[in-house]
Protein backbone atom coordinates (compact mmCIF):
# COMPACT_ATOMS: atom_id res chain seq x y z
CA UNK A 1 0.00 0.00 0.00
CA UNK A 2 2.41 2.38 0.99
CA UNK A 3 4.76 1.76 -1.88
CA UNK A 4 2.05 2.18 -4.44
CA UNK A 5 1.44 5.51 -3.06
CA UNK A 6 4.88 6.91 -3.35
CA UNK A 7 4.53 5.35 -6.73
CA UNK A 8 1.50 7.37 -7.57
CA UNK A 9 2.70 10.42 -6.14
CA UNK A 10 5.98 9.83 -8.19
CA UNK A 11 5.51 12.32 -11.17
CA UNK A 12 8.08 10.57 -13.27
CA UNK A 13 8.42 6.88 -13.63
CA UNK A 14 12.20 6.65 -14.10
CA UNK A 15 14.58 8.97 -12.70
CA UNK A 16 14.83 12.52 -14.30
CA UNK A 17 18.08 13.53 -16.11
CA UNK A 18 17.80 17.25 -17.02
CA UNK A 19 20.79 19.33 -17.61
CA UNK A 20 19.51 22.10 -15.50
CA UNK A 21 23.25 23.27 -15.11
CA UNK A 22 24.56 23.00 -18.42
CA UNK A 23 21.40 25.62 -19.27
CA UNK A 24 22.50 27.89 -16.29
CA UNK A 25 23.60 30.56 -18.37
CA UNK A 26 20.29 30.80 -20.48
CA UNK A 27 18.55 30.99 -16.74
CA UNK A 28 20.82 33.88 -15.89
CA UNK A 29 20.08 36.04 -18.92
CA UNK A 30 16.53 35.71 -18.64
CA UNK A 31 16.89 37.20 -15.22
CA UNK A 32 18.94 39.66 -15.66
CA UNK A 33 16.71 41.15 -18.70
CA UNK A 34 13.43 40.91 -16.42
CA UNK A 35 15.37 42.22 -13.29
CA UNK A 36 16.53 45.15 -15.53
CA UNK A 37 12.68 45.78 -17.13
CA UNK A 38 11.75 45.25 -13.25
CA UNK A 39 13.75 47.83 -12.15
CA UNK A 40 13.37 50.09 -15.10
CA UNK A 41 9.55 49.88 -14.96
CA UNK A 42 8.92 51.11 -11.35
CA UNK A 43 11.62 53.60 -11.88
CA UNK A 44 9.58 55.00 -14.31
CA UNK A 45 5.78 54.16 -14.30
CA UNK A 46 6.28 53.59 -10.49
CA UNK A 47 3.48 51.46 -8.78
CA UNK A 48 0.04 52.56 -8.16
CA UNK A 49 0.14 52.62 -4.52
CA UNK A 50 -2.91 52.41 -1.81
CA UNK A 51 -3.97 54.57 0.82
CA UNK A 52 -2.19 51.98 3.13
CA UNK A 53 1.38 54.02 1.61
CA UNK A 54 -0.15 57.25 0.97
CA UNK A 55 -2.77 58.13 3.24
CA UNK A 56 -6.73 58.22 2.37
CA UNK A 57 -10.02 57.02 3.61
CA UNK A 58 -11.05 53.66 3.16
CA UNK A 59 -14.92 53.03 3.41
CA UNK A 60 -17.19 50.02 3.51
CA UNK A 61 -20.63 50.78 2.14
CA UNK A 62 -23.51 48.04 1.79
CA UNK A 63 -26.39 49.29 -0.37
CA UNK A 64 -30.04 48.28 -0.39
CA UNK A 65 -30.35 47.71 -3.67
CA UNK A 66 -27.53 47.76 -6.27
CA UNK A 67 -25.77 50.76 -7.40
CA UNK A 68 -24.17 51.73 -10.74
CA UNK A 69 -20.25 52.04 -9.61
CA UNK A 70 -19.54 53.47 -13.22
CA UNK A 71 -21.81 56.37 -12.23
CA UNK A 72 -20.44 56.79 -8.40
CA UNK A 73 -17.16 56.56 -10.10
CA UNK A 74 -17.90 59.04 -12.10
CA UNK A 75 -19.62 61.38 -9.60
CA UNK A 76 -16.81 60.98 -6.57
CA UNK A 77 -14.08 61.47 -9.58
CA UNK A 78 -16.11 65.08 -10.21
CA UNK A 79 -14.92 66.15 -6.11
CA UNK A 80 -11.73 67.47 -6.32
CA UNK A 81 -10.69 64.17 -4.26
CA UNK A 82 -7.63 62.69 -4.92
CA UNK A 83 -7.76 59.00 -7.04
CA UNK A 84 -10.62 57.44 -6.05
CA UNK A 85 -11.13 53.79 -6.34
CA UNK A 86 -14.44 51.57 -6.41
CA UNK A 87 -15.03 47.90 -6.17
CA UNK A 88 -17.48 45.43 -4.94
CA UNK A 89 -16.87 42.09 -3.05
CA UNK A 90 -19.18 39.18 -2.25
CA UNK A 91 -22.04 40.89 -3.96
CA UNK A 92 -23.12 43.91 -5.72
CA UNK A 93 -24.65 45.32 -2.59
CA UNK A 94 -21.15 45.85 -1.07
CA UNK A 95 -18.93 48.39 -1.95
CA UNK A 96 -15.21 49.31 -0.99
CA UNK A 97 -14.35 52.98 -1.43
CA UNK A 98 -10.66 54.11 -1.63
CA UNK A 99 -10.35 58.19 -2.03
CA UNK A 100 -6.49 58.78 -1.69
CA UNK A 101 -5.91 62.71 -0.02
CA UNK A 102 -3.09 65.19 0.33
CA UNK A 103 -1.63 66.25 3.29
CA UNK A 104 -4.02 68.83 5.06
CA UNK A 105 -7.01 67.46 3.50
CA UNK A 106 -9.60 67.01 5.91
CA UNK A 107 -10.75 63.44 5.78
CA UNK A 108 -13.90 63.84 7.90
CA UNK A 109 -14.95 66.39 5.62
CA UNK A 110 -14.39 64.10 2.33
CA UNK A 111 -16.29 61.51 3.95
CA UNK A 112 -19.14 63.63 5.08
CA UNK A 113 -19.39 64.68 1.43
CA UNK A 114 -19.17 61.03 -0.11
CA UNK A 115 -21.96 60.38 2.51
CA UNK A 116 -23.99 63.18 0.74
CA UNK A 117 -22.90 62.29 -2.68
CA UNK A 118 -24.02 58.67 -2.32
CA UNK A 119 -27.39 59.74 -0.70
CA UNK A 120 -28.35 61.38 -3.65
CA UNK A 121 -27.09 58.53 -6.40
CA UNK A 122 -28.31 55.48 -4.95
CA UNK A 123 -31.65 54.20 -4.06
CA UNK A 124 -32.62 52.74 -0.60
CA UNK A 125 -31.23 52.25 2.22
CA UNK A 126 -26.86 52.74 2.70
CA UNK A 127 -25.25 51.12 5.72
CA UNK A 128 -21.52 52.55 6.11
CA UNK A 129 -20.14 49.18 7.84
CA UNK A 130 -16.67 50.81 8.15
CA UNK A 131 -14.67 53.78 7.87
CA UNK A 132 -10.79 54.19 8.14
CA UNK A 133 -8.29 56.88 8.03
CA UNK A 134 -4.82 56.84 7.00
CA UNK A 135 -3.18 59.82 7.05
CA UNK A 136 0.03 60.73 5.32
CA UNK A 137 2.64 60.69 7.97
CA UNK A 138 0.99 57.37 9.14
CA UNK A 139 1.44 56.09 5.24
CA UNK A 140 4.82 56.92 5.74
CA UNK A 141 5.31 55.26 8.55
CA UNK A 142 3.71 51.73 6.96
CA UNK A 143 6.19 52.41 3.72
CA UNK A 144 8.93 52.17 5.98
CA UNK A 145 7.99 49.42 8.31
CA UNK A 146 7.22 47.65 5.19
CA UNK A 147 10.46 47.78 3.68
CA UNK A 148 12.07 47.11 7.07
CA UNK A 149 10.21 43.58 7.48
CA UNK A 150 11.44 43.00 4.05
CA UNK A 151 14.73 43.64 4.87
CA UNK A 152 14.33 41.91 8.87
CA UNK A 153 12.99 38.21 6.54
CA UNK A 154 16.36 38.94 4.58
CA UNK A 155 18.71 39.04 7.08
CA UNK A 156 17.29 35.81 9.47
CA UNK A 157 16.87 34.02 6.20
CA UNK A 158 20.41 34.33 5.30
CA UNK A 159 21.59 33.59 8.91
CA UNK A 160 19.63 30.74 9.27
CA UNK A 161 20.85 29.14 6.19
CA UNK A 162 24.38 30.43 6.30
CA UNK A 163 23.68 28.32 10.09
CA UNK A 164 22.20 25.46 8.52
CA UNK A 165 24.63 24.55 5.72
CA UNK A 166 27.47 27.48 5.26
CA UNK A 167 27.91 31.29 3.77
CA UNK A 168 28.00 29.98 0.68
CA UNK A 169 24.69 28.73 0.35
CA UNK A 170 23.41 32.01 2.45
CA UNK A 171 24.48 33.84 -0.32
CA UNK A 172 23.04 31.51 -2.93
CA UNK A 173 19.50 31.84 -1.20
CA UNK A 174 19.51 36.17 -0.90
CA UNK A 175 20.71 36.13 -4.64
CA UNK A 176 17.64 34.03 -5.57
CA UNK A 177 15.32 35.80 -2.97
CA UNK A 178 16.10 39.42 -4.19
CA UNK A 179 15.33 38.36 -7.70
CA UNK A 180 11.84 36.57 -6.65
CA UNK A 181 11.11 39.98 -4.88
CA UNK A 182 11.98 42.68 -7.82
CA UNK A 183 10.44 40.00 -10.22
CA UNK A 184 6.81 40.27 -7.51
CA UNK A 185 7.13 44.41 -7.41
CA UNK A 186 8.12 44.49 -10.97
CA UNK A 187 4.48 42.50 -11.38
CA UNK A 188 2.51 45.04 -9.58
CA UNK A 189 4.06 47.64 -11.69
CA UNK A 190 2.67 46.27 -15.08
CA UNK A 191 -0.75 45.01 -13.89
CA UNK A 192 -0.98 48.14 -11.98
CA UNK A 193 -2.39 46.39 -8.94
CA UNK A 194 -2.40 48.23 -5.62
CA UNK A 195 0.46 47.93 -3.98
CA UNK A 196 0.07 48.43 0.28
CA UNK A 197 0.14 46.61 2.76
CA UNK A 198 -1.53 43.40 1.21
CA UNK A 199 0.93 43.41 -1.38
CA UNK A 200 4.04 43.62 1.10
CA UNK A 201 2.48 40.23 2.34
CA UNK A 202 2.47 38.99 -0.41
CA UNK A 203 6.14 39.72 -0.99
CA UNK A 204 6.90 38.10 2.10
CA UNK A 205 4.99 34.90 1.41
CA UNK A 206 6.71 34.12 -1.89
CA UNK A 207 9.96 34.57 0.01
CA UNK A 208 8.94 32.10 2.40
CA UNK A 209 7.63 29.62 -0.31
CA UNK A 210 11.42 30.47 -2.61
CA UNK A 211 13.64 29.67 0.63
CA UNK A 212 11.31 26.55 1.47
CA UNK A 213 11.76 25.24 -2.32
CA UNK A 214 15.53 26.37 -1.94
CA UNK A 215 16.65 25.03 1.77
CA UNK A 216 15.09 20.69 0.38
CA UNK A 217 17.56 21.30 -2.95
CA UNK A 218 20.32 22.35 -0.73
CA UNK A 219 19.76 19.56 1.94
CA UNK A 220 19.93 16.98 -0.88
CA UNK A 221 23.04 19.24 -2.46
CA UNK A 222 24.83 18.73 1.00
CA UNK A 223 23.84 14.90 1.54
CA UNK A 224 25.31 14.39 -2.46
CA UNK A 225 28.28 16.11 -1.51
CA UNK A 226 29.19 13.27 1.18
CA UNK A 227 28.45 11.08 -0.74
CA UNK A 228 30.03 11.83 -4.59
CA UNK A 229 33.10 13.36 -2.96
CA UNK A 230 34.93 13.44 -6.78
CA UNK A 231 31.69 14.51 -8.97
CA UNK A 232 32.21 17.81 -10.20
CA UNK A 233 29.98 20.24 -8.64
CA UNK A 234 27.70 20.73 -11.91
CA UNK A 235 27.06 17.22 -11.97
CA UNK A 236 26.77 17.28 -8.36
CA UNK A 237 23.71 19.70 -8.91
CA UNK A 238 22.26 18.30 -11.82
CA UNK A 239 22.40 15.06 -9.32
CA UNK A 240 20.89 16.92 -6.46
CA UNK A 241 18.55 19.23 -8.38
CA UNK A 242 16.41 15.91 -10.54
CA UNK A 243 16.62 13.85 -7.39
CA UNK A 244 14.28 16.70 -5.73
CA UNK A 245 11.95 17.84 -8.86
CA UNK A 246 9.24 15.59 -8.39
CA UNK A 247 8.89 16.91 -4.92
CA UNK A 248 9.50 20.38 -6.29
CA UNK A 249 6.71 20.63 -8.73
CA UNK A 250 4.38 18.55 -7.11
CA UNK A 251 4.36 21.55 -4.25
CA UNK A 252 4.60 24.38 -6.31
CA UNK A 253 1.35 23.04 -8.46
CA UNK A 254 -0.41 22.52 -5.02
CA UNK A 255 0.28 26.05 -3.95
CA UNK A 256 -0.11 27.21 -7.96
CA UNK A 257 -3.94 25.66 -8.07
CA UNK A 258 -4.89 27.03 -4.40
CA UNK A 259 -3.67 30.57 -5.48
CA UNK A 260 -5.37 30.26 -8.77
CA UNK A 261 -8.57 29.27 -7.09
CA UNK A 262 -8.22 32.32 -4.56
CA UNK A 263 -7.21 34.40 -7.89
CA UNK A 264 -9.80 33.71 -10.33
CA UNK A 265 -12.78 33.28 -7.23
CA UNK A 266 -11.48 35.46 -4.16
CA UNK A 267 -13.35 38.49 -5.13
CA UNK A 268 -11.77 41.77 -5.54
CA UNK A 269 -10.36 42.36 -2.52
CA UNK A 270 -7.57 40.20 -2.44
CA UNK A 271 -7.24 40.16 -6.27
CA UNK A 272 -3.53 41.51 -6.59
CA UNK A 273 -2.36 39.09 -3.21
CA UNK A 274 -3.91 36.23 -5.56
CA UNK A 275 -2.42 36.95 -8.54
CA UNK A 276 0.90 37.85 -7.25
CA UNK A 277 1.12 34.47 -4.90
CA UNK A 278 0.22 33.01 -8.95
CA UNK A 279 3.48 34.74 -10.42
CA UNK A 280 5.83 34.15 -7.55
CA UNK A 281 4.98 30.44 -6.75
CA UNK A 282 6.11 30.27 -10.62
CA UNK A 283 9.19 32.54 -10.12
CA UNK A 284 10.18 30.86 -6.81
CA UNK A 285 10.30 27.30 -7.88
CA UNK A 286 12.37 29.04 -11.10
CA UNK A 287 14.70 31.01 -9.08
CA UNK A 288 14.83 27.80 -6.26
CA UNK A 289 16.71 25.54 -9.23
CA UNK A 290 18.45 28.39 -11.54
CA UNK A 291 19.38 30.85 -9.29
CA UNK A 292 19.94 29.92 -6.10
CA UNK A 293 21.70 26.21 -6.93
CA UNK A 294 24.10 27.38 -9.93
CA UNK A 295 25.44 30.66 -8.06
CA UNK A 296 26.99 27.50 -5.74
CA UNK A 297 29.27 26.96 -8.27
CA UNK A 298 31.14 30.20 -8.14
CA UNK A 299 31.42 30.26 -4.54
CA UNK A 300 33.38 27.57 -4.36
CA UNK A 301 31.67 25.41 -2.10
CA UNK A 302 33.92 22.31 -2.39
CA UNK A 303 37.60 24.76 -2.13
CA UNK A 304 38.32 24.16 -5.65
CA UNK A 305 37.80 26.75 -8.88
CA UNK A 306 34.35 26.21 -10.28
CA UNK A 307 34.28 23.46 -13.04
CA UNK A 308 33.71 23.75 -16.75
CA UNK A 309 30.28 24.91 -18.04
CA UNK A 310 30.36 22.32 -20.42
CA UNK A 311 30.44 19.44 -17.96
CA UNK A 312 28.52 16.65 -19.05
CA UNK A 313 25.10 15.54 -17.61
CA UNK A 314 25.10 12.95 -15.36
CA UNK A 315 24.08 9.22 -15.92
CA UNK A 316 21.09 8.29 -14.06
CA UNK A 317 22.95 4.96 -13.14
CA UNK A 318 25.33 5.29 -10.03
Amino acid sequence: MGYNLRMLLRLFKTKPNFDFMGKRWIGFSVSLALTALSIGLVMTEGLNLGIDFTGGVLMEVRTEQVADLSVLRDTLNGQGFGEVSLQDFGDAHNIIIRIQTLAGTDQAAVVAKVRELLATRVQGGIDFRKIDYVGPTVGRELVQDGIMAVLIAFGVIMCYVWFRFEWQYGMGAILALLHDSIMVIGFFAVTRFEFGLTATAAVLTIVGYSINDSVVIYDRIRENMRKYKKMSVSNLLNLSINDTISRTVLTASTVLLASLALALFGGEVIHGFSWAMVFGVVIGTYSSIYISAPTLIYLNIRGHAADDATTPALSTKH
